[in-house]
C-alpha cells in the first residue's frame, strides 16, 4: 500500500513538472560572438530561469560581422529573437527597419531609466520613446604593459597622465631592426579598433574643437582641429615611429602578445586582458592635451524586437528588467569588465577607489557619446582617410576634407 503511494506520487511529481514545462514561455535572446559576453549572459539566464520557471530562454549567438543581417533577415522573417542586443549605435537602422518596438511604459518608466540610468542612456530614445537599456557602459582607457615600462626605464607604477609624457614613453619603449622596420610597437595604432572614437571625440576636442554639430547630424571637423587631430595620429607612425598601423591585425594582439607598450580600448577589454598571466598590465585616463581631457563612452542595449507580442512580450519585459537590474550589473562587471548602467551600482567607493574599474569610471564623467546613424560605415570613412595618408600618402588637410564630405553624406542619407 504505502509502496502505491509512492509511485503514485512519484508520478504525480513527474506529470507536474511536465505539465510545467509543457506550459513554459520560451523567448530567444540574440547577441554577437564574445566569449565573456557569452559568458556572462548564461549565467544571467540561468539565474533568471531559476527565479522564472515558467519561461525558458534560448541564448543564440553569431558573429559579429554577420550579426546585424542575420537579425534583420530573421525579425523581417518573422523569426528570430524576441529580445535583441544592438549597439546603440545602430538605434536609427533598426528603429526605421521596424525591427524593435519601443519599451513598454508598464513595465519600464521613463522618469525611472532617467533618473537611475547614466545619461548616456538618451542615445537609445528617439521621438520621446525609449527602445532599448543596457547592462552596462564603457568609457574608454590607456593600458600599458608594466614589464615593458620597467624594461625601458620607466616607472611602471607612474602611467602618462599627458600627451607629452604619452609620447615620451612611447618612444622610449618602441623598438625597431637595423633597417627600421617595427619590433615592437610604443603604442599600438588601430583604426578599426578604438583609435578612430580617440581622434573623433578625444584628439579634435583636446585641440578646441568638436566633431559634429545640429544634435551630431552636422560634420564639423574639417577644421583646424580636426587637421590637428589628425597630423598628432598619422605622426605616431609617420615622424615619431612608435606606432604602426596593421603590425598586427588589431592592436588588442599586439598588447596581449606583449609587443605593444599601450594601446586604448575599452572596459569590454577586461575580461580578455585579465585572464593574460605573461604579463602584468595597468589602466589609466586618457593623456591630458592642452590641458583637456576628454573621453567617449558607449554600450550595447538590449531591446524587445517588433514582432513579440501576448505572453512571450511579458516574458521579454520580464527578462529585459533582469538583465538591466543592478543584480545583472554586478554580474556582468565580474564576468565582462564592463562598467554597471546604473548609477547606484557603478559609482560605489570600492568601484571608484579600484585601480582598474577608476579611470574608466573617471573617464565617464567627461565623456562623449556619438550619435551614429550608420556606425559602421561612419567608422570607415576615418580608417579611410587615415589609411589614405598612411598607406596612399595623401595630403591629410585632403583626406580630412574628404572624409567629412563622405560622412556628411552618409548621415544626409539616413535623413531621407
Amino acid at each position: 500500500m504505502r509502496l502505491r503511494k509512492i509511485i503514485a506520487g512519484l508520478a504525480f511529481g513527474f506529470s507536474f513538472i511536465t505539465a510545467n514545462a509543457a506550459s513554459a514561455v520560451e523567448i530567444e535572446y540574440w547577441q554577437y560572438v564574445f566569449d565573456t559576453r557569452v559568458k556572462a549572459m548564461d549565467q544571467l539566464i540561468q539565474k533568471f530561469q531559476a527565479a522564472n520557471p515558467d519561461i525558458k530562454v534560448k541564448h543564440t549567438t553569431f558573429p559579429y560581422a554577420e550579426y546585424q543581417t542575420k537579425v534583420a533577415s530573421a525579425i523581417t522573417a518573422g523569426q528570430g529573437p524576441d529580445v535583441v542586443q544592438l549597439f546603440y549605435g545602430w538605434l536609427d537602422g533598426f528603429v526605421s527597419g521596424k525591427l524593435i518596438q519601443p519599451l513598454p511604459k508598464d513595465a519600464f518608466a521613463q522618469d525611472k531609466i532617467e533618473a537611475e540610468f547614466f545619461p548616456i542612456i538618451a542615445a537609445m530614445k528617439r521621438n520621446g520613446e525609449y527602445y532599448g537599456l543596457p547592462t552596462a557602459v564603457r568609457s574608454l582607457a590607456l593600458f600599458y604593459n608594466k614589464k615593458l615600462f620597467q624594461t625601458a626605464g620607466l616607472d611602471p607604477n607612474k602611467p602618462p597622465q599627458t600627451i607629452e609624457e604619452f609620447i615620451a614613453a612611447a618612444e622610449k619603449v618602441a623598438k625597431h631592426d637595423s633597417s627600421g622596420n617595427m619590433l615592437s610597437e610604443g603604442f599600438a595604432m588601430d583604426m578599426a579598433g578604438q583609435d578612430h572614437q580617440w581622434w573623433r571625440e578625444v584628439l579634435i576636442r583636446q585641440n578646441g574643437g568638436v566633431p559634429y554639430t545640429d544634435n551630431d547630424r552636422k560634420v564639423v571637423y574639417n577644421s583646424e582641429a580636426g587637421l590637428k587631430a589628425l597630423q598628432f595620429y598619422v605622426d605616431l607612425q609617420k615622424k615619431l615611429k612608435v606606432g604602426q598601423v596593421g603590425f598586427m591585425d588589431e592592436a588588442q594582439a599586439a598588447f596581449k602578445g606583449g609587443l605593444a607598450a599601450m594601446t586604448i580600448d575599452g572596459t569590454f577589454r577586461l575580461g580578455a586582458f585579465s585572464s593574460i598571466k605573461a604579463f602584468e598590465w595597468g589602466v589609466t585616463e586618457l593623456p591630458a592635451m592642452n590641458g583637456v581631457r576628454s573621453n567617449y563612452a558607449s554600450y550595447f542595449a538590449n531591446a524587445i524586437t517588433s514582432k513579440v507580442t501576448g505572453e512571450k512580450l511579458e516574458a521579454a519585459k520580464k527578462f529585459l528588467a533582469y538583465v538591466s537590474s543592478p543584480e545583472a550589473m554586478d554580474i556582468w562587471m565580474k564576468v565582462v569588465g564592463e562598467l554597471p548602467a546604473r548609477r547606484s551600482a557603478a559609482l560605489t567607493s570600492a568601484n571608484l577607489a579600484d585601480p582598474i574599474y577608476g579611470p574608466f569610471l573617471k573617464g565617464l564623467e567627461y565623456a562623449h557619446t556619438t550619435l551614429f546613424v550608420d556606425e559602421a560605415a561612419q567608422r570607415q570613412t576615418a580608417i579611410d582617410m587615415v589609411n589614405r595618408v598612411l598607406i596612399q600618402n595623401q595630403d591629410p588637410k585632403e583626406a580630412l576634407a574628404e572624409a567629412a564630405k563622405a560622412e556628411q553624406a552618409i548621415i544626409d542619407r539616413a535623413a531621407k
